[in-house]
């Protein structure tokens, strides 16, 4: 059981050092209309605590952060905190790091800033965790049971499963130099039906992700407001100064 744990944990530590390799699947684009969308946020941040924040803790973000997204103590309180902490407490997780590696051979990463840490050439970090939610399939020669086409051989389980349901991927063969390929086809064939819809699942994955890149950079969408302004500011002062330096020259000759 021990070797099991520690292989999971270990494919944890791994997700956080390096991007998935090449022969990924290709990532789709997270919904960034959710971003502004306090439900989604605020859905985000209950699947975060309920799915994410036993294991892995995001320890540079406060609970009481979550009043920007429009939460409340209360809310905040009977929603989301679970272990007696305050409101003012970090999202700290009751595991201790050197109990977790010698546990697990390794130490659950912090999930503060991952869809900041996680960006490729392929996309942003948050097109990475929405594709990487939605890419699980089951297979039986991994020891958690499941695999994942975005990180091949991916040490962590599908937390999610029974929102989903189990499914696999489509593949076709292609002969190339006398080689055979595997190649996913963008097509899934659903084994077990989940407590959702994938439309509502690619949903929910999406509030999770937009709440995960609005704790990475809880002040982005006031920096992009504050830069229309400057913008607009400037248009205007440059007409204004424009007009003024006409008038200002128009009786020199």
């Amino acid at each position: 059981m021990k070797k099991i744990l520690a292989s999971l944990v270990c494919g944890w530590a791994l997700a956080t050092s390096a991007l998935a390799a090449g022969d990924g699947a290709p990532w789709d684009r997270f919904p960034a209309e959710k971003m502004s969308d306090m439900a989604a946020l605020q859905n985000g941040a209950k699947l975060f605590a309920n799915y994410c924040l036993n294991c892995h803790s995001a320890q540079f973000q406060r609970y009481n952060k979550l009043r920007d997204i429009g939460l409340t103590d209360q809310q905040i309180k009977d929603n989301l905190m679970f272990a007696g902490e305050k409101v003012g407490d970090t999202m700290r997780i009751a595991m201790d790091p050197k109990q977790a590696k010698d546990w697990f051979g390794a130490t659950p990463p912090d999930l503060t800033l991952v869809a900041r840490s996680r960006a490729g050439s392929q996309g942003s970090g948050a097109d990475y965790l929405y594709t990487l939610w939605r890419s699980y399939y089951r297979d039986d020669t991994k020891a958690t049971g499941w695999n994942n086409l975005v990180f091949p051989s991916i040490g962590m389980p599908h937390v999610l499963w029974e929102l989903q349901g189990e499914r696999t991927p489509v593949f076709k063969e292609i002969e190339s130099h006398g080689h055979t390929a595997h190649v996913f086809t963008g097509e899934w064939t659903v084994v077990k039906p989940g407590k959702m819809t994938q439309a509502e699942y690619d949903s929910a994955v999406g509030d999770l992700v937009a709440y995960l890149a609005w704790t990475a950079e809880p002040m982005q969408a006031q920096r992009y407001r504050l830069g229309v302004g400057v913008l607009i500011f400037l248009g205007i002062f440059s007409v204004l100064a424009w007009r003024l330096n006409a008038a200002f020259w128009k009786d020199v000759k």
